[in-house]
């Protein structure tokens, strides 16, 4: 199949070549630096979906660190329309939105910036009181709740991104990021044979590679739970529900790998992980909203999790 003929999912984030090019993150005020964002006990909020590992990253660091009862949360539909965008919707998981009463999240957007044209994605953190976003940006939020809420019950027994590590976890949050988190969207998204295949077997080299690194040690760097581990679980769990067979990451399973399987089983088994995962509004989002890649919009009854929902 051709880049030419074959149908983009979203068209201004591909390369001629038929590649997905990711947008970037529109939004990346810092709490604490930005003079008007100090760090307060219910004034921000974030909207999330449970279907979307990036914003899961964001929703585990917010229950790791203790700050459900500083920052509020809510959950937007899983299933999303991409010209309207996220919706807020009542049903099960997800709700209406209860600090502005939006109906999509692209007002939020809009209210922030009244030219953005962009894709509307989610995470995203509200500032109550200048009514606009924060910040967009996965990667600013997992530090951002690491550490600047510290003086507002943010519990501070656990640094998910330590001094001595950091160097190391930058270059392996690089390795995760081009080849699994964003690869396994790379290979779902190509409109082009060689721009699959640019993305699919990459992605299966740095699992080989995971699974070795994992073969004497509990987390990715050894007893430590940091950032990189949260980063990395996100991808897992959709993995065999999702990637494998509607994006394609079909080489091989999770299910296949004892050592990423046994990574999966002890990060879910944390106290309060399960809860965050929600195998139903991910298969939704993916097969339902992805109708370039599914056009029938069924969703697959399997495969069985590895790890059943509670």
């Amino acid at each position: 199949m051709s880049a030419i003929s074959a149908k983009a999912q979203f068209p201004d984030e591909q390369d001629a070549d038929g590649s997905f090019k990711r947008q970037s993150d529109a939004f990346r005020h810092w709490i604490n630096r930005d003079p008007e964002l100090p760090a307060a006990s219910g004034r921000y909020h974030l909207y999330v979906s449970l279907a979307c590992p990036w914003a899961h990253r964001i929703i585990l660091m917010r229950l790791f660190k203790r700050l459900e009862p500083v920052i509020g949360m809510s959950v937007v539909d899983p299933i999303r329309n991409d010209e309207d965008g996220w919706a807020f919707r009542p049903g099960r998981g997800h709700g209406v939105d209860p600090v502005n009463g939006f109906l999509f999240l692209r007002e939020a957007y809009l209210a922030s910036d009244a030219s953005y044209v962009g894709r509307v994605t989610v995470p995203v953190l509200w500032d109550t009181q200048t009514r606009r976003i924060v910040s967009n940006s996965d990667d600013d939020l997992l530090r951002i709740l690491n550490h600047e809420f510290d003086a507002f019950g943010a519990d501070q027994t656990i640094d998910f991104y330590p001094e001595p590590l950091r160097d190391e976890i930058e270059r392996l949050n690089e390795v995760i990021y081009q080849t699994v988190n964003n690869g396994v969207y790379l290979c779902g998204f190509a409109t082009s044979q060689s721009a699959y295949e640019a993305a699919v077997f990459p992605l299966f080299d740095t699992l080989d590679a995971m699974e070795e690194r994992l073969r004497s040690q509990r987390f990715l760097f050894g007893d430590t739970l940091t950032e990189t581990d949260i980063r990395f679980f996100v991808t897992l769990i959709r993995f065999d529900p999702v990637y494998h067979g509607h994006f394609k990451c079909n080489i091989r399973r999770i299910a296949d790998y004892p050592n990423l399987k046994r990574f999966l089983a002890d990060f879910y088994s944390l106290p309060g992980v399960a809860e965050t995962v929600d195998f139903d509004h991910i298969k939704r989002h993916y097969y339902f909203t992805h109708d370039d890649i599914n056009p029938s919009r069924i969703v697959p009854a399997g495969p069985v999790p590895l790890i059943p929902e509670r």
